[in-house]
């Protein structure tokens, strides 16, 4: 564990991260004080930024200044569904897609309570339709941490099922799996997690689905085909709730024939990639620069 890390777990302790998320119901209001929905220039200096509407999303497009590139990162940030796009995922966007030399857009979708799953993931759909009026769609990489995670793998499913044109691959980072958090290994891993609850977290997902069952694969994309899915670069977090589903989900990908690679950090919290001053997220995010200039 980095000195980094160290710092970063003491931050977390203080901030009381792990009390916000026990709370039934999670207090979003409270949350939303992190949002950044539009960056200044001192967040992402030496980035061109020009924002869109489609629909009820704001797309942030982020390009390092001086480069003509044809790379697309898709980014759904994650927040539970219920806020974000934070400082965090800004800085880990924009670190992205300088060192790919890349364009990023920030997907800010609509969130829970007001919105709900089905309208959530309309507008995600209608944003990768947008991205590929403009992106060859094998230059155009899926990303996403946490909630964002979810939405870029249930998307996928959506997109083979409706025979649309597929992204080149995909990288979700500490993805939620399974809405339901049924798996029995969640409990042994709350004690040692963090950041993450499941009270806070099962909270804002029925905040979000009103009569939809958690189960259902537009939430939860294990219960959904992952047959002719794209490469998965799929980043992990030893102490994460979400992992064990993340196992579940990797043993199925493989038995369907996905390609599949998982970066598990040992001893590190769920989003650990995006996470500050650390080394193990900056290796984190070399890693997901080299996926990219391998395309």
């Amino acid at each position: 564990m980095s000195f980094g890390y160290s710092l970063v777990k003491l931050v977390l302790k203080l901030k009381g991260e792990k009390h916000s998320w026990s709370k039934d119901p999670i207090d979003y209001k409270k949350k939303r004080k992190q949002n950044i929905l539009r960056p200044g220039k001192w967040l992402l200096s030496g980035s061109i930024l020009y924002t869109k509407k489609v629909g009820e999303t704001s797309i942030t497009s982020i390009t390092p200044k001086n480069e003509n590139t044809d790379i697309l990162f898709f980014y759904c940030h994650g927040g539970a569904f219920v806020y974000g796009p934070t400082r965090e995922n800004w800085i880990a966007l924009s670190k992205i897609a300088k060192g790919a030399k890349a364009t990023a857009w920030m997907i800010d979708y609509p969130k829970a309570p007001e919105y709900k799953i089905k309208e959530v993931t309309e507008n995600v759909f209608n944003a990768y339709l947008e991205a590929i009026k403009e992106f060859d769609p094998n230059k155009i990489i899926l990303i996403g941490d946490s909630a964002g995670g979810n939405l870029i793998l249930t998307l996928t499913q959506r997109l083979i099922k409706e025979n649309i044109d597929l992204p080149n691959r995909l990288i979700p980072i500490s993805p939620l799996i399974d809405a339901s958090l049924t798996n029995p290994k969640i409990k042994e891993i709350d004690v040692l997690d963090p950041i993450l609850s499941y009270n806070g977290v099962i909270s804002a997902k029925r905040m979000l689905l009103e009569d939809i069952p958690l189960t259902d694969s537009i939430i939860s994309p294990i219960n959904g085909s992952l047959r002719n899915f794209p490469p998965i670069h799929m980043f992990s977090a030893e102490l994460d709730i979400f992992t064990p589903d993340q196992e579940l989900f990797t043993n199925k990908a493989k038995k369907e024939g996905v390609e599949i690679e998982v970066i598990v950090g040992q001893n590190m919290p769920h989003v650990w990639p995006i996470l500050p001053i650390m080394s193990e997220a900056k290796a984190a995010i070399d890693k997901i620069i080299s996926i990219a200039n391998a395309i």
